[in-house]
């Protein structure tokens, strides 16, 4: 087989780099090794910027319909009174609606939901684009990817090869990067149940010593994701479902029926945190991306924004060499120029949103909640707070905004102007800087 694109990996990150390919005029084979829709949790929180790249994909308005909107996100401290109703002693809404953009929510889709969406508009380019379920990209031979379905071994020759496996990358391996992994002292256990249809707003609550969130989706259901200690699973579930089944009802007495829902141990499903970053996004015609090239911590809901971040920018670069006549080899560069150091912000980002979390004690509950409220207190530190996370734009904390979030300064009463906030926001020039620079360097 021959293409001018080869994508290992028919995740979203694969996907959506395939969708805008295909719709450009380029030619792209993905190989997929799963047959069917993973039981496997992965990402479902789409942020503002990915939302915005769906929209020029044109498939915002399907992707919309499957979801549910998040416009806050709520932040609830509480005493947990045993097998009563827990004492509420703070809660902090921070409102991605301060971010001056008309993008002004996040949305909860069903992972395999968005998929879907993704590789169904890429069929509609089907002289372009060439899907291959139940086919695994094994590594590179003289120079072509080497593809095992079923019992056939294939190869595909492409201008460019591009990793989106995941975590457990042959692209990534082949390319010889360093990565470093930084492990954490807690686990997850996540999993799906009914909700009330009241109960529509996303929030995460903690005491000194739990952590629950809850990202409400589609269809009345929710999506919970309890904090552990790592290591702490196997006594967990030898203490039996019904502690679970407590710990949620004490942290929100209105999953209480729905938690019981749970029957088996099989459907909660483990999660390790851990992150890493590759020192290279690309080694002559290859490159990696999503998850192959960062993992993030889960805490800031980023994983899978990412990973469609990096295929819009690349997709971008990619489909405008083809258009423009240009050696695709000679742009590379300019994805790794523009996505490492805002992966590199947004993965210290949720580290520091992590440690938030990290530890079990009251003064560190204390804390915590102060620094939480400050964020709603200082207009310019909500602003930061949420324009960062939404992946719209990038506005570094300074000292000044540290000290105020850590109370040795006070709140900040002016309120940060649309205008303002505006000269953060990534601009089109700044996400495809290639355009306006052909001399091979960012200006």
């Amino acid at each position: 087989m021959k293409a001018d694109v080869f994508i290992a990996g028919g995740g979203v990150g694969g996907l959506a780099l395939a969708a805008k390919l295909a719709s450009r005029g380029v030619h792209v084979v993905i190989a997929e090794q799963l047959k069917r829709e993973s039981p496997v949790y992965k990402g479902e929180l789409l942020q503002p910027k990915t939302l915005a790249i769906l929209e020029r994909l044109g498939v915002l308005d399907e992707v919309e319909e499957n979801g549910h909107v998040i416009d806050q996100l709520r932040f609830q401290e509480v005493q947990r009174n045993r097998g009563s109703t827990p004492e509420e002693i703070n809660l902090t809404e921070l409102s991605y609606s301060r971010v001056a953009s008309i993008y002004d929510h996040a949305l909860m889709v069903p992972h395999e939901k968005t998929k879907e969406i993704l590789r169904n508009k890429g069929k509609e380019y089907d002289e372009f684009f060439h899907y291959l379920p139940g086919a695994r990209f094994t590594g590179f031979e003289k120079g072509m990817a080497k593809v095992k379905r079923k019992k056939e071994t294939f190869y595909v020759q492409a201008q460019v090869y591009i990793g989106a496996e995941g975590r457990s990358s042959p692209t990534r391996d082949a390319m010889n990067v360093h990565v470093k992994r930084k492990d954490y002292n807690h686990h997850f256990l996540t999993v799906t149940i009914p909700r009330p249809e009241s109960f529509t707003k996303g929030k995460i609550i903690t005491t000194s010593s739990c952590f629950l969130g809850l990202f409400p989706l589609p269809d009345n259901e929710v999506r919970t994701v309890f904090l552990i200690k790592a290591g702490e699973y196997k006594r967990i579930q030898e203490k039996g479902l019904e502690s679970l089944y407590q710990a949620y009802s004490e942290l929100e007495p209105e999953l209480a029926e729905g938690v019981r829902t749970i029957e088996d141990w099989k459907t909660v499903q483990l999660m390790i945190p851990f992150t890493y970053h590759v020192d290279r996004y690309y080694s002559g015609n290859v490159a990696i991306l999503g998850d192959a090239a960062h993992t993030v911590h889960p805490m800031a809901g980023e994983g899978m924004n990412l990973a469609i971040q990096d295929a819009d920018v690349l997709g971008e670069l990619l489909a405008w060499c083809k258009e423009e006549g240009k050696n695709y080899t000679d742009y590379l560069h300019y994805y790794e120029d523009i996505r490492r150091p805002r992966v590199e912000f947004l993965l210290n980002l949720s580290h520091l949103s992590a440690l938030v979390y990290s530890f079990q004690y009251e003064w560190w509950r204390k804390f915590r909640m102060k620094a939480v409220q400050r964020i709603y207190d200082d207009d310019q530190l909500h602003v930061k707070q949420m324009l960062n996370i939404s992946g719209l734009g990038k506005w570094d904390f300074t000292l000044v905004d540290r000290a105020v979030q850590g109370s040795m300064l006070p709140p900040r009463r002016k309120r940060v102007s649309d205008q303002k906030q505006r000269q953060y926001l990534f601009s089109e020039a700044e996400d495809y800087p290639w355009k306006r620079n052909e001399k091979g360097r960012i200006s």
